[in-house]
């Protein structure tokens, strides 16, 4: 299995910033990747950034220009640095993996609980 523990949430004042963090663990899983995504109530879950631990990133067309992700593969964490925070980035913000089981090829997605971010105006 995999585990995803994240950390870093918050409520915070508009133009603050915050630097989210999600540290995993795997049990006969090789993780291929980690990612952000964010959920707010009544929406669908959008995506943010991936990165691969062969050092490959993307972000979607949803990631805001303020917002950077980087990922320490030593300690298997992905940090999603969020500046010049605004109200419509209130989100419960979610990680994610992209793991294959030892000798299997199929991916499977592994997801976090969700840490809440809430910026004020």
């Amino acid at each position: 299995q995999v585990q995803l523990v994240e950390s870093g949430g918050g409520l915070v004042q508009a133009g603050e910033s915050l630097r989210l963090s999600c540290t995993a663990s795997r049990t006969g899983f090789i993780i291929d990747g980690l990612g952000w995504y964010r959920q707010t109530p009544g929406n669908s879950r959008e995506l943010l950034a991936t990165i691969t631990f062969g050092g490959g990133t993307s972000y979607s067309d949803s990631m805001p220009g303020r917002f950077t992700v980087s990922m320490d593969n030593a300690k298997n964490t992905i940090y999603l640095q969020m500046n010049n925070l605004k109200p419509e980035d209130t989100a419960v913000y979610i990680c994610s993996a992209v793991a294959r089981r030892y000798g299997r090829s199929n991916l499977q997605n592994f997801w976090g609980q969700g840490i809440e971010v809430t910026v004020a105006s």
